[in-house]
């Protein structure tokens, strides 16, 4: 079977292009199922791309849960075993536990944080409030609503 570019060609061949009058009719006609069943064929091979895309997707979601499963029972373990060393340390042929020293800031919810330890972000658009508005008549310069054609296969 030619491939869509080719049938488009050949569908051209069939067609005196300057009087727009189909020259073979039969063979038109036959170009035309071709043509209607390659694109069939290209939205049947989306759809399946896009169902293994979301059998992937599950799979990794699946394996997403275990991996946090795993982790919580690991980081009550922790907290278990921490808790019965009490600080200890525990030295055998297969395992080391010991601790080490760190630091980390406490605040009281209520303090007062002087301005030059505060952080500021940079604005950002809201760009909802700017569809609606301008959805409502309103004109804002420098932004206009596109309409875009998008594709659906089912």
């Amino acid at each position: 079977m030619a491939n869509l570019y080719e049938i488009n060609k050949q569908i051209l061949d069939c067609i005196d292009l300057e009087t727009g009058e189909i020259i073979e009719t039969d063979k038109f006609d036959q170009l035309q199922i071709e043509k209607e069943e390659k694109l069939e064929s290209i939205a049947l091979w989306y759809k399946n791309l896009l169902a293994e895309a979301d059998a992937y997707k599950a799979e990794k979601n699946s394996f997403a849960d275990k991996q946090k499963r795993a982790e919580s029972r690991a980081e009550s373990l922790k907290k278990y075993l921490d808790t019965a060393l009490n600080g200890q340390k525990l030295h055998t042929v297969k395992v080391d536990v010991t601790y080490r020293r760190s630091k980390s800031l406490d605040y009281d919810d209520g303090a007062t944080v002087p301005e030059k330890y505060l952080k500021h972000q940079q604005p950002t658009i809201d760009k909802v409030g700017i569809t609606e508005a301008i959805k409502s008549g309103e004109v804002i310069d420098g932004f206009r609503l596109i309409e875009n054609q998008n594709i659906q296969i089912r």
